[in-house]
């Protein structure tokens, strides 16, 4: 699946010539490339996005990874690899006995494909980062402020400076102004990283940096993607973008930059929770309080899909129950089971290599999390909008826009793979950038 272009694709998929400009690769996590190719008509006032549609070149639409969710997307975005290569396969880590306090792939140590930040390093580059997910300890960043959190206590805070390059937080933190806490989702969060982005330009000039704008996808969780609240935060990010744009061009006045999303996004009304199904089959045990003492398969949720692992993979009778058990969900018109993937599918789609089975979902629906012995197969989602699905569907598109030297204008490249991306901005720098798993992008 994942190695299917479109031809129009495929026709501007080319070997670039090495240069050596300057890069900065901002992410607007959840943006559509309808709010920006149609901004008039979506109602929206988006300028400095815009301005990428006559001034460089874009993208009709971006055909992402499985699953299309914002950590294996991201680091997808990064490496030119799908998730079964690089090695982040969802949001959350596999946690079955749900030990791990809801924790993510926040640590740059479980990617296991090669990075544009190795690579700028590499190459003599120098390296900067706000907020990118799966970037703790990301050692080739000569500046970075990581993503992570914990409970959004005031110790959050401390972790986080304790996590980023020494003495960083407190060197860009001047008079009053103090870095967001990285469980802050809100805009005016993304409004602070992105003036401590400006900070940080303004102060290193790295030849990468890396920024990461989250509210538009919490706001479209929400509210729903064509929500009034979240066109009032896109808005707000396209001011962001300005300023950035502005900073990075007085720093590098040859430099490049490129707009990214992580995915699209749908609206839903029904959540699906796959762990009550496993609990009736006998899959998943719990005692009286909930919790999970025991299970021999496990769905593993990610928004609009989730992988089934299976605690003895090479068990032939448990992979047939296991099998029997999804088939039944999804007989039931009220999950709205779009496909149930089998090993084999899973491989050619470049996902999670741990999983069994892989269950999409229509999009209206999402996959459940587990929320203890009683959670009822079928229920109201608590939020309006949420991504995940195949890759497969048209409203899974995200977005790519370029503009700088050597970028030329108004272009219009069809849609693109995400994995053609960051061998791309590889090609722009000048470096090299070992395991993405298709060509660059003519210029």
């Amino acid at each position: 699946m994942m190695n299917r272009l479109s031809l129009a694709a495929a026709l501007v998929l080319a070997p670039v010539a090495a240069q050596a400009e300057p890069v900065l690769l901002i992410s607007i996590d959840g943006l559509r490339p309808v709010d920006v190719i149609n901004a008039d008509e979506q109602g929206l006032k988006v300028p400095n996005l815009r301005r990428f549609l006559k001034e460089g070149s874009y993208a009709s639409g971006v055909r992402g990874v499985l699953p299309t969710i914002t950590y294996p997307s991201h680091t997808t975005l990064l490496t030119g690899a799908s998730p079964a290569r690089h090695g982040i396969v969802g949001n959350t880590t596999f946690d079955p006995t749900q030990i791990n306090q809801g924790g993510w792939f926040w640590y740059a140590s479980d990617t296991k494909a090669d990075t544009l930040w190795e690579a700028a390093a590499r190459a003599g580059r120098t390296t900067g980062n706000v907020h990118w997910p799966v970037s703790v300890g990301a050692s080739a960043v000569r500046w970075n402020l990581p993503q992570i959190w914990r409970t959004g206590h005031a110790d959050d805070a401390k972790l986080l400076t304790a996590l980023s390059t020494p003495g960083l937080v407190g060197e860009l933190e001047h008079g009053d102004s103090h870095y967001a806490a990285g469980i802050d989702e809100s805009i005016t969060g993304d409004e602070n990283r992105g003036d401590f982005a400006i900070k940080l330009i303004e102060a290193h000039k790295p030849d990468f940096t890396t920024v990461y704008l989250t509210a538009l996808d919490h706001e479209q969780h929400a509210e729903g993607p064509d929500s009034a609240p979240s066109k009032v935060v896109l808005e707000r990010i396209d001011a962001i973008v300005g300023k950035l744009i502005a900073a990075q061009m007085k720093a590098h006045p040859d430099t490049v930059i490129a707009v990214a999303s992580d995915h699209g996004f749908a609206s839903i009304d029904t959540e699906v929770n796959l762990f009550r199904a496993f609990i009736d089959a006998g899959l998943i045990a719990v005692n009286a309080t909930g919790k999970v003492t025991g299970w021999q398969a496990m769905p593993w949720p990610s928004g609009g899909s989730a992988a089934i692992v299976l605690a003895n993979p090479d068990d032939a009778a448990l992979t047939a129950r296991v099998a029997a058990v999804l088939e039944a969900v999804k007989a039931d018109p009220m999950t709205k089971v779009e496909a149930i993937l089998d090993r084999a599918a899973i491989v050619r789609a470049g996902a999670n290599p741990q999983a069994s089975f892989y269950v999409t979902f229509r999009p209206g629906a999402t996959a459940g999390s587990y929320k203890g012995a009683a959670t009822p197969l079928i229920s109201v989602p608590a939020y309006k909008g949420t991504h995940g699905y195949s890759p497969d569907l048209p409203e899974m598109r995200s977005t790519f826009l370029l503009m700088g030297k050597g970028i030329k204008r108004g272009r219009n490249l069809g849609e693109i793979d995400m994995r053609a991306i960051a061998p791309t901005l590889a090609a722009i720098m000048g470096v090299t950038l070992n395991d993405a798993e298709v060509a660059p992008i003519a210029r």
